[in-house]
């Protein structure tokens, strides 16, 4: 009985240092992929006034964790496509103001139109309501598209 006990034991070892061996990361076989070698999103510190980026960064900050995506265009123009994961405020919508008093005043937002023209006034009601940590996209969605980055519809 005692050596029945023992190899169920070295047999259990065994099995289980073959399984944790497969599943090392410096496994030779297994590719690396973007999110193994970066790591979870890293969280993006507000800013303390509006920020006005180009496409490249507002891309890195849309990526960034706890940040809120908030597209400023019609209904119509964000189902035509949109960044993945952003929140459609019609900053000429008569519920504009409503939407945006029920944000975090403490919480990071990337905010983006068409051609940054509506964004600036959506920004700027934001900051009047207290919402200073805003990264505004300069050159809007047709700036993002045109720097080859994707959208959804």
């Amino acid at each position: 009985m005692r050596n029945r006990l023992l190899v169920l034991s070295a047999a259990t070892l065994v099995g289980l240092s073959l399984g944790l061996a497969g599943c090392s990361s410096t496994d030779a076989a297994a590719p690396a992929t973007a999110a193994a070698v970066q790591g979870p999103a890293a969280p993006i510190t507000a800013p303390a006034a509006p920020e006005r980026v180009d496409a490249a960064t507002f891309a890195t900050i849309v990526g960034g964790a706890g940040v809120t995506t908030i597209d400023v265009r019609t209904p119509e123009e964000f189902a035509a496509g949109h960044i993945d994961g952003a929140l459609n405020y019609n900053v000429e919508g008569p519920d504009f103001a409503a939407q945006i008093s029920g944000l975090d005043p403490a919480g990071v937002y990337a905010v983006y139109c068409r051609s940054g023209n509506r964004s600036q006034v959506a920004v700027s009601a934001m900051s009047q309501a207290g919402i200073n940590g805003i990264y505004e996209l300069e050159s809007g969605i047709a700036g993002w598209e045109g720097a080859g980055l994707p959208v959804v519809s």
